[in-house]
């Protein structure tokens, strides 16, 4: 496969590593001579050492937090699996940036700042200011009938992440969440979800915006319609197949965030199962990385269970959330902000002449 888009995937990844593993065991040693029990502070001081690991050692500075929203239509929405008409993705951005939206009231609180980046809203925005105005295409097309994107699209919205997160480097940002908006791209991230784990769609599907009983068994058959069509005797298709036949725009943009984020050893919060399914893609298509992911919450979507346990992250938050816009991941940002805060100030045993437990 010598694509426009795995041209532009080999570009980004080209210098991605892993996190360093000598400073993450630097960070264990150093954890464990803090004044508690050995590994008291459970994930705490897992995460602290993802960071040290992430940052190699570079702990001093604080976190410089991001939030990067991107915004796309689906044109699987014609076969009605959403609860919520297609004008709500347009009618949500311009929420956004009203700041009438969870994530902003979440972001401005813990001191993030928010991009909205419109990679395809089947809407004009009249350059609108306060938007980052990268349109591709208004919306993908229906994947029941035909690849959701061409692989010139596809390869523009991993770019246009890709720019994202250069952008996001150059500002000196060092943790970002990810989030989206479009209705119809839970359809999207379960078709994304069976191709990449094998799970029925049955499993893989949920309630999304929140369909009626009926609507529900019509979006399983969707999903399951989506994946005999661009999948059938392939069972264990390419990444970038999956994203350009049952992705979104939005979907694309995310995983090319991730993957340029990870080559510019970001610490990347992702959220819901939509952001997930970006990742896990991700991490599809460069192992190297999940090392660099925290996974901000576990939503109520069924599939998002299956791809965290894919991806082998577990989530900093349960709170039955399955909103989106990167809210959850939002939430699980002043957490690390906590790990790194205690791995930097908690005083050592020798330091604080408290006496060690006895062997």
């Amino acid at each position: 496969m010598n694509s426009l888009s795995k041209q532009h995937v080999d570009q980004i990844i080209q210098d991605l590593t892993p996190p360093n593993e000598h400073w993450r065991q630097k960070a264990r040693a150093h954890l464990d001579t803090l004044t508690k029990p050995l590994g008291s502070l459970g994930r705490l001081e897992d995460i602290a050492a993802q960071i040290v690991a992430i940052r190699q050692g570079e702990v001093t500075k604080p976190l410089n937090k991001g939030v990067y929203v991107f915004a796309s239509d689906h044109g699987i929405t014609a076969e009605g699996v959403s609860a919520y008409p297609r004008e709500v993705t347009y009618q949500m951005v311009l929420n956004f940036l009203r700041q009438g939206a969870a994530v902003n009231v979440l972001a401005n609180l813990h001191r993030a700042e928010l991009h909205v980046i419109d990679v395809g809203v089947d809407a004009d925005f009249q350059n609108i200011p306060g938007l980052l105005h990268h349109k591709i295409a208004n919306g993908t097309r229906n994947m029941l009938h035909e690849p959701a994107m061409s692989d010139e699209h596809l390869a523009q919205a991993i770019k246009v992440g890709a720019e994202m997160a250069a952008n996001a480097a150059a500002s000196g940002k060092t943790i970002i969440a990810i989030g989206e908006m479009g209705i119809g791209n839970t359809t999207s991230a379960s078709a994304i979800t069976c191709a990449l784990t094998g799970a029925s769609p049955s499993i893989a599907t949920g309630r999304g915006t929140g369909v009626s009983p009926e609507a529900f068994t019509h979006k399983v058959s969707i999903v399951e319609a989506a994946g005999l069509k661009h999948f059938s005797g392939a069972p264990n298709p390419l990444p970038l197949d999956v994203l350009r036949c049952v992705g979104g725009l939005e979907i694309a943009a995310m995983a090319g965030m991730i993957l340029a984020a990870a080559s510019h050893k970001l610490i990347i919060v992702i959220d819901g199962f939509i952001s997930t399914a970006a990742a896990a893609l991700a991490v599809s298509l460069a192992p190297a990385t999940q090392g660099y992911l925290i996974a901000g919450h576990q939503s109520e979507e069924p599939g998002h269970k299956l791809l965290l346990d894919h991806l082998n992250l577990k989530p900093v938050l349960t709170l039955n959330m399955r909103l989106g816009e990167g809210s959850g991941a939002v939430l699980a940002m002043p957490i690390v902000e906590a790990a790194l805060a205690i791995y930097k100030q908690m005083a050592t045993f020798t330091s604080a002449g408290v006496s060690e437990a006895s062997s």
